[in-house]
């Protein structure tokens, strides 16, 4: 079986939605989507994932599945239940409501190196469950229905999860797509990789519209792992040449002052 995970369009955060590029990076992945042999289309309930599905459905004469587990990955950091070393992972970005006092919430895996430099616990494969930043955010309870909801997905398509492999009765070839986001895109390679979400969350960035595929392999009758052929692949937008959007990463360099700090 395949796996086809693929990044929205430049975003609007704003309308969630997507920017005129966003909308080019989406008609161009259309031109290019029948290539992918799609046999079942699973979206995230966001708008700019559905906005970007939108034309490649349309281009296939097919219908997604709306799964709420495909939304971007919701964990947060709550700097008012951290101990200030913790809250170091955000220095330059915590925000204090005036009328409360209190810290806004903010998304977990945006991390400042500085901080998990000095934490390697956090790409431990169980460690990163016990560490003082994720015990101060909801992830476990969010990363946990992720997986449940995932592995559900798969084992009715004939592959049930089996401590670090799967096993199946029946395989079969059928390639599956997700429409979605960065960050669960991540949290879901994490999973069939078997390694903390934190490595593919920190040391990966997949532009908008970007493709990433994975297939199982089943050298032993039954038991199946899965292996990533390709991960944020924007071969589409070269062919169109658009170039693709910056959104997702971080500053090049630091002077870069007009790229995300």
């Amino acid at each position: 079986m395949r796996l086809i995970f693929i990044r929205h369009g430049d975003p609007n955060y704003e309308i969630d939605g997507l920017t005129d590029k966003g909308k080019v990076e989406a008609q161009l992945l259309a031109k290019q989507i029948k290539n992918f042999g799609i046999d079942e289309a699973f979206v995230s309930p966001l708008g700019r994932a559905r906005a970007t599905a939108d034309y490649s459905l349309k281009e296939l004469n097919m219908t997604a599945t709306t799964c709420d587990w495909l939304r971007e990955f919701p964990a947060e950091f709550d700097a008012n239940i951290a101990d200030d070393e913790t809250k170091r992972a955000y220095k330059t970005e915590l925000i204090k409501d005036e009328s409360t006092g209190l810290y806004h919430k903010r998304i977990l895996w945006d991390m400042l190196p500085s901080y998990y430099g000095d934490h390697p616990e956090l790409f431990d494969v169980i460690g990163w469950r016990d560490s003082d930043l994720v015990k101060a955010s909801d992830m476990l309870p969010k990363y946990d229905n992720v997986i449940q909801n995932f592995d559900a997905l798969l084992s009715g398509h004939g592959y049930k999860r089996d401590g670090l492999i799967y096993k199946t009765d029946n395989g079969n070839d059928k390639t599956l797509a997700f429409f979605c986001h960065f960050g669960i895109t991540g949290v879901l390679l994490s999973h069939l990789w078997n390694v903390s979400p934190f490595i593919p969350l920190q040391f990966l960035a997949t532009a908008p519209t970007s493709v990433t595929e994975v297939v199982t392999e089943e050298r032993e009758k039954g038991i199946v792992t899965f292996r990533t052929l390709r991960v944020g692949d924007t071969t589409h937008l070269s062919m169109g040449g658009e170039k693709a959007s910056f959104s997702a990463r971080f500053c090049e360099k630091y002077e870069n002052m007009d790229e995300r700090h």
